[in-house]
């Protein structure tokens, strides 16, 4: 897969919140993507040495059946600190990497975090986005900022996330029971259609079947 030269990565926080307030300007919060979806795609992160070292994963699904059709992983030095609210610096770097290797092209990407539900409204789905010109979502384990309603305890079940007045993405219920994860446009598409391939691609679990493959890839389990 193509990628294009990304901006130069910081050294700092402050050079970081200048990239991010550039960036979130160009972040595309409607559908504008190819239909019909043949491949969707999640990427993931693992870290070796202490943290030193980097390790991206990409997994490209076939869609709506869901087979593996291509992985790939890519390493190289870890370059900016953990820090909430820049990830994307730690981690893009490398899943531009594994991204080059990998020969399909994916329609969709689902990103292990956030989208626009982030404090500047671009977590690292909206970055990954933007940078590929790719539709993305952010599918998160847990909430970095905004409220919500209480959620039904059913599949599909789903609240808006508000921070500020604004909608920046949704509770979703993915499986009955099961704890929900954190839904927000990336990049090219809206919150409805996010959630509702969101849901398409987890059949049998909490997460979907991209971040699952990419995490045990990105963890070597």
């Amino acid at each position: 897969m193509k990628t294009s030269q990304p901006h130069p990565w910081p050294l700092t926080v402050e050079e970081a919140i200048a990239i991010q307030e550039e960036l979130r300007t160009q972040v595309i919060t409607e559908d504008q993507f190819k239909q019909p979806v043949e491949y969707v795609a999640g990427v993931d992160m693992g870290f070796e040495a202490d943290g030193t070292i980097s390790r991206a994963a990409v997994a490209v699904l076939s869609f709506p059946d869901l087979q593996v059709i291509e992985t790939n992983l890519a390493y190289r030095p870890t370059s900016f600190p953990y820090i909430p609210g820049f990830l994307s610096f730690r981690e893009i770097p490398a899943v531009l990497d594994a991204l080059e290797k990998i020969k399909t092209t994916p329609d969709i990407i689902l990103c292990d975090g956030q989208g626009i539900a982030h404090p500047r409204r671009l977590g690292i789905a909206s970055h990954l986005g933007v940078l590929l010109n790719i539709p993305t979502i952010g599918v998160a384990k847990s909430l970095l900022i905004g409220k919500h309603e209480e959620l039904p305890d059913t599949r599909g079940s789903w609240q808006p996330l508000i921070h500020k007045s604004e909608t920046i993405g949704a509770v979703l219920r993915t499986r009955t029971g099961v704890k929900p994860v954190y839904v927000s446009t990336g990049h090219k598409i809206s919150l409805h259609t996010a959630i509702d391939y969101v849901l398409r691609c987890t059949p049998k679990y909490r997460l979907p079947e991209t971040t699952r493959v990419a995490d045990k890839l990105a963890s070597n389990r």
